[in-house]
């Protein structure tokens, strides 16, 4: 039977304990290492809006609650689009737990960002009904739409061809790996100018994503941190937050494992238009 995982190492009579004084110096001195990291951050994130940028030529159509809409009619009369890959394949039953676990901390940032010029969206394979399903399940507000019947999310690797997965790798984080979904989690940043063209200038993947999960930098600060340690899985123990109660419990050995498909789902994509 799964056992709950906790971090026996954290226990008050193992960790040292200091008078304030000795507390307060080894404090400081982890604070200039902290002030490092924050100007390596800033640093990096200058360096991110100087990469170039490469024109969007290809038209995407999504399905969305209004109707079809491209890719720059999704911008909704900002210059910027910000894009999370929602793991939703066709046919799923679910959508996947960790992005779930990302997307809990969407619908809150997003009249700030629109504040700042930035329409946030996000973009799942599955179908525009499978999607607006778990939607409601889920209790989310976000705009959230469907690439279903283009190359979207095969242009922008989070989703994988058959073909593709018949091979030992696919394409991810900008390298050949082995990956363990027919889908795969990213974030995309966009910009379009006065004359209406859209241009691609970011992704991100795997843990590049760490960021934009606000439960995980608040775990960092507390003293037993991610608790992930022997893990077979790093985010065995996420949960979609309707699935959480007094039975709570972390099996280490669990790996990942995709969700499983409707009964009856065909689990494929409707056709292009022609």
């Amino acid at each position: 039977m799964p056992t709950m995982i906790s971090n026996e190492k954290m226990t008050s009579n193992e960790k040292k304990i200091v008078p304030r004084a000795e507390w307060l110096a080894a404090r400081r001195e982890l604070l200039r290492k902290e002030k490092e990291l924050t100007r390596l951050r800033d640093e990096i994130s200058e360096q991110r809006r100087a990469l170039p940028w490469e024109k969007v030529d290809k038209q995407y159509v999504f399905d969305t609650p209004q109707g079809t809409k491209t890719l720059a009619d999704l911008f909704s009369g900002r210059s910027q689009l910000a894009i999370y890959h929602f793991m939703l394949g066709p046919g799923w039953a679910e959508g996947c737990k960790s992005c779930s676990y990302l997307a809990d901390h969407f619908d809150g940032m997003t009249i700030h960002l629109a504040h700042r010029d930035v329409t946030f969206a996000v973009i799942s394979h599955a179908t525009l009904p499978e999607i607006e399903a778990f939607k409601r399940r889920m209790g989310w507000r976000f705009p959230w739409v469907s690439a279903n019947g283009t190359d979207f999310n095969y242009d922008y690797q989070v989703s994988f061809r058959p073909e593709d997965r018949g091979k030992d790798k696919v394409f991810y984080n900008y390298d050949m790996m082995e990956f363990p979904s027919e889908e795969a989690p990213g974030m995309s940043a966009f910009y379009k100018n006065d004359a209406g063209e859209v241009f691609h200038t970011y992704s991100s993947y795997a843990r590049g994503l760490d960021p934009l999960v606000g439960a995980y930098q608040w775990l960092d600060l507390v003293p037993k941190g991610r608790d992930e340690e022997g893990l077979a899985h790093t985010m065995a123990w996420v949960r979609h937050h309707d699935k959480y109660d007094d039975s709570y419990v972390v099996d280490a050995k669990a790996g990942y494992v995709e969700p499983a498909k409707l009964a009856g789902s065909c689990c494929g994509e409707k056709e292009k238009s022609e």
